[in-house]
């Protein structure tokens, strides 16, 4: 049976792919996709998923715009990395017959109350769940699980030194969201997310196998390739939320352990990620710190689907990257 998931996102270059694989899956039946303001202004980041759907003949597939800004924050966006369209400046046209409809509290509420065995996928700040788990906890008993792609562990941040961008945005909603949640979230940090990087080999490989979906995958992945290489020499670019995506398809692509977690809320250390490894405040565990990654078999599985209606030239060459 297929997994039923809500894709809670701020596309974004990497929630565009990962929302390019979820859709391409056919493992997963996606409900709906929620929008929250993230990576680039909450109305552009629904018109970013409308094109994510069109590409991949899904427009039949919900979206709800959610929340603009952080519970108590000022929105701070990251068009430095993903452009100011949030696509690398790419400029995609317009979905022409998309529909952005309000109220992504109000659907994952009544998606979790209606229906067995609904799973969250989060790629962005956390605003929009902590919003729903406040109006109304009662439906979060029915959800299955709660996939996260934030924090970090023991890696360094990538907005502060010790912060990853989605926890920090609104560190109150994800601090909230573990604390109440009533499921232990798995959380995708940088400890696994930067070691799946998608090279300029492996761009190349899927423009020249010239599927549906190359040309877009090729053109977005430009801007986002030079942003690593300025700011952190990685020749390449980090796929962080699409391996949310895959480890919610196939938890054998991550390990990690139990644990409680917290988020500092303020301070030097705004949006840092505090895990009691070694349980040491005997608190009930709240989480799964994901901090392995079998990035060779994410990235096979991320081309193969990207690539799905190529399949036969893709199983003949892709042995050519690994």
């Amino acid at each position: 049976m297929k997994k039923k998931v809500i894709i809670d996102c701020d596309p974004g270059i990497d929630d565009f792919l990962a929302l390019l694989l979820a859709l391409n899956s056919e493992e997963l039946e996606v409900l709906g996709i929620t929008i929250v303001g993230g990576n680039v202004d909450l109305n552009t980041c629904g018109e970013n998923a409308l094109k994510a759907l069109e590409l991949t003949n899904s427009l039949h597939i919900p979206i709800y715009l959610g929340n603009d800004k952080p519970l108590y924050k000022k929105l701070e966006k990251a068009e430095n990395v993903h452009g100011a369209d949030g696509l690398g400046n790419t400029n995609l046209p317009k979905v022409k017959n998309g529909v952005l409809n309000y109220g992504a509290e109000d659907f994952i509420i009544e998606t979790l109350h209606n229906n067995e065995k609904v799973s969250i996928i989060a790629l962005a700040p956390l605003t929009n769940i902590a919003k729903a788990i406040m109006k109304d906890k009662s439906a979060f008993e029915n959800l299955n699980e709660f996939v996260s792609m934030g924090g970090t562990f023991k890696e360094c941040g990538n907005c502060t030194p010790v912060s990853e961008f989605n926890y920090y945005v609104d560190p109150h909603a994800a601090d909230y969201v573990l604390k109440n949640l009533g499921k232990k979230v798995h959380i995708i940090g940088l400890d696994v997310t930067n070691k799946t990087v998608l090279t300029p080999n492996m761009v190349e490989f899927i423009r020249m196998i010239d599927g549906k979906l190359s040309k877009v995958v090729s053109e977005i992945t430009k801007f986002y390739g030079e942003f690593y290489w300025r700011f952190d020499k990685i020749i390449g670019s980090v796929i962080n939320d699409p391996l949310a995506v895959g480890y919610f398809i196939d938890k054998s692509i991550c390990k990690g352990f139990s644990t409680y977690t917290e988020i500092c809320k303020e301070g030097i250390a705004e949006g840092m990620c505090i895990v009691d490894k070694n349980n040491l405040w005997q608190k009930e565990h709240n989480s799964i710190i994901l901090t392995e990654v079998d990035a060779e078999k994410f990235l096979k599985k991320f081309i193969n689907l990207l690539l799905k209606d190529k399949e036969e030239e893709v199983e003949k060459y892709i042995g050519l990257l690994f």
